[in-house]
Formats: C-alpha cells, structure tokens, sequence
C-alpha cells in the first residue's frame, strides 16, 4: 500500500528521504535465531495481508530462517519510507502471530465483516512476485537517474489515480485501520475486487462505503449505460473522444474537453521537474539520446505535445543507450471508452539479448507485411514498413497504467497515434524480467501438467525463450497488415468497430500472427520444428491463463486478451487441431480430463484464423468481428464448458502480482 503525505502523495523506500518514526510494535521482538516456523510463501502472503513492505526472496541456506540478506524492502507500500531491515524481527513476529492464530476478530457489523473477509480471498488470489534492482555499486550519475525517476513514478501513481476516480477516495482509505483494505486498494489502484472469483461479488471493496466504479475521465452524471456508443455516434461527442490527451469536464451544463496539462496542471509540472532532474544527472555523451527523451517529455508534461516527445523517443535504441523509458499517456485499455490515452511510466535497462532476434527478422519485415496483406486482400495494400523490431528490456519500475494488479505487460508497441506511429518509426519492446522466478516457474509447471495430456506436455518448457519469441512477433504484427493508421472505408478501427472491439480484434491479429509466422519462420529456415512446438504450447498456456480471468469485467466490458484467448482455442477445437481427451489424465497424472495439440493440423488452424481476422481487419467488417465474439466468446456450448475447466484448473494457483524493490 502506498503511504500518503499531504495531498496523497506516494512515498517511496529511498534513500535519501527522512525516516518516520515507525509503526509501533505490537509484538515482542523476537531474536534472529527464532525467525523460523513460518513457511516462505505464506510469510509473503502474511506480510501482504498486514501491509508490510518486506518480502522474503529466498531461503537462500536453506535454514528455515528469514536472514536479512534474504529480505527485499518493497517500493510503493505503506511505510516503505521508514521500512529497514532492523525491523525484521517484529515483522517476522506479527507474521509468526497470524500464520498460528490468525488474523485478530474484530467485533464488527456483519457486512464489515464480509467485506474484510472478501478482501483476504481477494488478496489471496494474487501471488506477490519480486522484482528487484540493486544500484547502489552503480556510478552517482545512474543512482541520481533512478532517484528522479522512483519520483517521477510516485506521481505518475498520483495522476493515474485521477484518472481512475480514485484519487479522491484514498482520503477515506486513511481513516481505515484495516491494513489488508489499504494492501488491496494499493495493489489494484483502487478498491474494486478484480480477480476472478470476487471481482463480480458487491461486497468485495477495500473501503466500507462500497463506491461505485465511476471513471475520472468523464463527468459522472455523463456515465450511463451506453454512453460511449451515444458519444462516438454524436459529431461533437466524437470530437472528444478522438482527442486522446484530455479530459471531458462539465461547465455551466455544457460538456467540453480540457487538456491535460490544464485539468492535471500541478502534478503535470512535478512529473516535469522529475525528469528535468534526472536529465541534469547525465554526465555523459554516451547518454544524449536518453538525455534529450527525458527533456522532450518534460516539455510534453508542461504543453500536451506527446508528438515531439514521440520523437526524441524513437531515437533511442539498443545500441544507443543502457535505460530504457517510456513515460506519459499511450494506452486506452483501462477506461470505459477505450479513447483516452492512460498515464504510465515503464523503466528499466536495455537487454542487449535482443539483437539476435533483431538481425533475424529485420531483413523480413517487408515480407511479413506482403503476407499479411495478402490474407487480408483487397481493399487493403501491403505498405512499405520501417518499423523498429522489439528491444528487450529488463523492467525495473511499472507505475500507473502500466502496473496490473495481476500480470505485468510483457510487450508493448508504441506510440499509438501521430507521426511516428504512421511513418513506422515507433518503438517495440519485449519485458524479459517478469515469469522467470522460481515460484513463477513452479506455478506455470503445475497448471501446464492439469491442463494438456502427458504427450503436449512433452512440447511444454518454463523456459521463457518460447514465449520471448511469440512476444516479439506479437508486437511487430501491431506493426503490419491493418495497423493502428490503416482506415477501411475512410473510418479508423475504433470509428468501425467502436472502442473495445477495436482494441480486441487488433489483440488478436497480433496474437494470431505470432502464432502464424512462427510457422512462416519455420519453412524460412529460421527456426526449428521443436522450437515452433513448443512456441505454439506456451502459447496456448498463455491463452490458458487469459481465458480464467473471464470475458468480461464486473461492468460487463469486454476484456481484450481473455477474448482473443477463447477465439483462438475454439477456432483450434473447432478445427480438430487442439482435442479435448475428456477419458484421459493429464500430465499430472491425477486431473481426468486433458488438451492434446495435433502439430501436424494446428499450422492450417491458424492459417484459417490469421485468414479471416486479417479480412475482418481489412474490410473495416464489424459484423464479422461481432459474429466471431458470438461464436467463440458467448456460446454456450461445449466449448463454453471446456473453458470453465480451464478457469479451475489455472484457478488453483494465485496469479503473479508483481511488487518492486529499487535500491540506490
């Protein structure tokens, strides 16, 4: 949970901030060598519940011992900026007290009670999985960068949350003084339950007063049922919406747009001074490309001019800078319109890993996109493409739009509007720091073995080469065929198919086309059969794990990914190239019930799909995305109950909820 200090601000665990005093005790302090007894999973779990920002990382002797070499400070959470690790032995103490008894029973009002109960079940379902960076042997120069930008995250957190609509609710957050509420309303930046099994339970919510979920983009009185379709079907309506870097306010009973630099002003200028600062820090010329980002998109912060700040973006590259940063607003996923653009900050550090697969599809692009308009056929035409293929990049802060409650973005295309976007000069990458933990692996070996049959599990590795691959093709597909530019019948996708469609149907052409030119690659001579086996399992695992999330939130909008996920395995049930064996036991030996892949079909399978998602694209055909959503999301057939299966099985595990730890 993120500490608030005057008008919510969010503090950090950094060094060079004033320690609060702590919060008191309210156990005996234990001694070191009594730190045993509670199992490291459950000492995370624990420690999540009780809002502390401590994560064991390892048992790294083996002793059953939590040792401070051992421990994480946590980034972002209640108390993170007077958190040390002296503190450990009554952290580890108020663990060791819940883990025997419990959490302590209030004597409270039923639904109180409820909702504090729904709120543990909620929690429970997300897994906290660390990422972690150290830079404290690293130069002064780089230590000053990731002090200015841990800063600038904080109120990146802060402008997302007004965004949200929630950013007025944390005041009443402060009057609670039950920490698992403040632990949920941080990790899912705001107090509506978002996981599977509570997401739609009206008693599920982080404060008592149960607020309904109301946008910060719009005027609440504006957010009835259907109000984006009347907006984008209105001439002025549409208007606003098109303008992805505003606000829509009400004055003196007439709607308008406001920009963000104006509705956002004071936090729009802090986020300025942040990167201004962290620009000053650069000593070295080695660094101008990043330098020049940091100045563009501090200037960008004070004047909406996200074009020039696009820019000096593209110029930074693999080979041209050791950061990696994308700060300002780009996606639309997160609000009910799926127009204006969301405020997020992603940084981390370039993996030079990359360049392989850089030197093996660039001489290609030109006739992956031949390709892909072939399939998609007239009206559209295969354009020349000069688009950068995905750095890697090893993330060291998600904040905002880009931090999930469950999951972590593990590719992204950008920008999505303006010049750069149209002439093919943005930038993808892939994130290569996320899934690879221990537990992580663990968790992905026992969900694979539930669901596929002893011989798909053979194609099956935790190994995140695989799903790297498919990450890469996925973003350079954004990139190709009927892209973000491309107007069928002079309208653009959102104009066609509305919003959420839109952002839909292009997910999985992207998707689609992953799976499609690893197949390509293979008759190319780039890759292995073996290595486009098991590219296509982890694959359909990944679809596994987007399908138990639900089609739908709990306001009945259409999730992109889980959608893209259903249409893609019952397109390949459909096809015979994936097989339900209901009389077999999976790789686990234990489920009855099991996925088998048929390699040799599931290349056609694809085709037939990549063939008529392309057209659908193409042709601006609304009525043929809605039939695919009606045939393979909504039925209620065989195939709908394959997917309850599915949500079980993957159900059984938490979901990876990812918390930082930034040193410096």
């Amino acid at each position: 949970m993120r500490r608030m200090l005057g008008l919510t601000l969010f503090l950090f665990a950094c060094k060079d901030q004033t320690p609060e005093p702590p919060v008191a005790a309210t156990t005996k302090p234990v001694a070191p060598a009594a730190r045993k007894g509670v199992p490291r999973s459950d000492w995370n779990r624990i420690a999540q519940e009780l809002d502390l920002p401590f994560f064991w990382a390892s048992d790294t002797n083996t002793d059953g011992t939590v040792d401070e070499p051992e421990v994480s400070l946590l980034w972002g959470m209640t108390d993170s900026a007077s958190a040390t690790l002296k503190q450990l032995d009554d952290v580890h103490a108020r663990i060791a007290a819940v883990h025997e008894k419990g959490h302590a029973a209030a004597d409270l009002p039923e639904r109180e009670a409820k909702r504090r109960k729904l709120v543990l079940e909620e929690l429970a379902q997300g897994r906290a999985t660390l990422v972690a960076h150290d830079f404290t042997k690293d130069p002064d120069q780089d230590k000053a960068i990731v002090k200015h930008l841990a800063k600038a995250a904080a109120l990146i957190e802060r402008l997302h949350a007004r965004q949200l609509g929630t950013f007025a609710l944390m005041q009443e957050l402060q009057t609670t003084d039950h920490a698992a509420s403040k632990a949920l309303f941080a990790r899912n930046q705001g107090p509506w339950c978002e996981a599977p099994a509570t997401e739609s339970n009206p008693d599920c919510s982080a404060l008592p007063s149960f607020p309904p979920k109301v946008s910060g983009l719009y005027p609440a009185a504006m957010q009835r049922e259907g109000f984006c379709e009347s907006m984008a079907k209105d001439k002025e309506g549409s208007k606003w919406l098109a303008d992805h870097f505003s606000v829509i306010v009400e004055n003196d009973g007439k709607y308008q747009n406001v920009p963000y630099t104006v509705a956002y002003k004071e936090d729009m200028e802090a986020v300025a001074v942040q990167l201004e600062s962290a620009a000053v820090a650069i000593r070295v010329v080695e660094e101008a490309p990043f330098q020049e980002y940091l100045r563009a998109a501090a200037k960008a912060f004070r004047n909406n001019d996200w074009p020039s700040a696009d820019e000096a973006w593209s110029k930074m590259n693999v080979n041209n800078s050791r950061w990696y940063l994308r700060v300002g607003p780009d996606e639309v996923y997160f609000e009910p319109c799926g127009a204006k653009a969301g405020f997020h900050m992603s940084f981390g550090l370039i993996d030079k890993g990359s360049l392989k697969w850089q030197s093996t599809l660039d001489p290609l692009k030109q006739e992956m996109e031949d390709v892909l308009a072939k399939l998609a056929g007239p009206p559209y035409k295969a354009r020349k493409v000069d688009f950068h293929l995905p750095d890697f990049v090893d993330i060291v802060l998600n904040a905002g739009d880009s931090r999930s409650a469950h999951g972590a973005t593990i590719g992204q295309s950008l920008p999505n509007w303006g010049p750069v976007a149209n002439e093919g000069r943005g930038r993808t990458v892939a994130m290569t720091g996320f899934y690879i933990d221990a537990d992580s692996r663990a968790d992905q070996e026992t969900q694979a073995k539930s669901l596929f049959c002893a011989e798909t599990m053979k194609s099956f590795t935790t190994d995140p080469g695989p799903q790297l691959m498919s990450t890469v093709l996925h973003e350079a597909a954004h990139n190709l065929g009927p892209a973000h530019d491309y107007k069928a019948g002079g309208k653009t996708a959102p104009q066609v198919f509305g919003g959420p469609l839109a952002s839909t149907m292009e997910e999985l052409k992207a998707q689609t086309s992953a799976l499609f030119f690893t197949d390509w690659l293979v008759g190319k001579g780039s890759i292995k059969d073996e290595e486009r086996r098991r590219a296509h399992v982890r694959d359909l695992f990944w679809a596994f794990g987007h399908i138990s999330r639900g089609m739908y939130t709990a306001d009945n909008k259409p999730k992109s990914y889980s959608q893209l996920a259903a249409i893609q395995l019952r397109n390949f049930l459909a096809a015979g190239a994936v097989t339900w064996k209901a009389d077999e036991k999976a790789g686990n030996g234990t489920d009855v019930g099991c996925f088998e892949v048929d390699h040799a079909k599931l290349p056609s399978a694809i085709e037939d799909l990549m063939l008529r998602v392309a057209r659908i694209k193409g042709r601006g055909d609304k009525k043929g995305a809605e039939a695919l959503v009606k045939e393979f999301v909504d039925a209620e057939d065989e195939g709908k109950k394959l997917m309850a299966v599915i949500t079980e099985r993957v159900l059984r595990a938490p979901k990876a909820s990812f918390v930082y730890s930034v040193k410096y």
